[in-house]
């Protein structure tokens, strides 16, 4: 599946390794102004949509006020571009003593490596499990791409450093993370760390202005699908 999607959307042929890392040769090169194009295409997309966005901000924000004791947003320190840890924004989905309980549940883990998934997770809140399945929760980063920390494209950013990456997982990090990705569109929380780097290394090297379009424009069908979403 991830050959396969990757071929199709990002134009690329499939890698192999001994570990099962992507491999350099026949990288395309970047065009020299796609950074300014990409970062473009991030103020225009938010700015144009903001009257849209607004009126959901403030539904989220009031469902959540109502629903549950605790903070509006859940700030969290991410990974981003060479690295840098920076402060992500998004609603908040799970109950304020979030954290301490997920000691508790860490062997009902689904996900291998690094990450943390639990299907049907006891500290997610019901107006933040139907945030969480929309994706809603995360329309707050558009505050993260104006910014210039994120970009509406790119590898999700982890909550773990990198010093948690094998060291050919760093390649995802030469681009600034992003809102949405090839992860999104093809299959999201169905997908293993490993795999997920994969994609995200696909996107390094093939990344172009079409690709970002084509990207964001599959997305919306992603999310409406709510395939691997919990």
């Amino acid at each position: 599946m991830i050959a396969s999607t990757t071929k199709t959307i990002a134009g690329s042929t499939p890698w192999r390794r001994e570990r099962g890392e992507p491999s350099s040769a026949h990288a395309p090169r970047i065009a020299p102004d796609y950074p300014v194009r990409k970062r473009c295409l991030d103020l225009v997309v938010t700015i144009l949509s903001l009257p849209i966005i607004a009126p959901v901000l403030l539904l989220c924000a009031v469902a959540i006020k109502v629903s549950s004791p605790g903070p509006l947003f859940f700030v969290q320190q991410r990974t981003g571009l060479g690295g840098r840890r920076f402060e992500m924004y998004k609603f908040r989905t799970m109950v304020p003593d979030a954290a301490e309980l997920k000691e508790s549940i860490r062997d009902a883990n689904k996900m291998g490596g690094p990450d943390f998934k639990v299907e049907n997770d006891p500290r997610v809140t019901p107006v933040g499990a139907w945030l969480r399945k929309t994706s809603l929760d995360e329309i707050p980063q558009i505050v993260n791409v104006i910014r210039g920390d994120m970009s509406l494209v790119g590898p999700r950013p982890t909550s773990f450093g990198s010093e948690t990456y094998d060291l050919w997982h760093t390649e995802r990090l030469e681009v600034p993370p992003g809102l949405t990705g090839l992860w999104q569109v093809a299959g999201r929380g169905e997908i293993d760390f490993d795999d997920r780097v994969r994609l995200d290394i696909s996107y390094v090297r093939n990344r172009c202005m079409r690709l970002d379009i084509s990207i964001l424009l599959k997305t919306i069908p992603a999310v409406l699908s709510q395939r691997g979403a919990y």
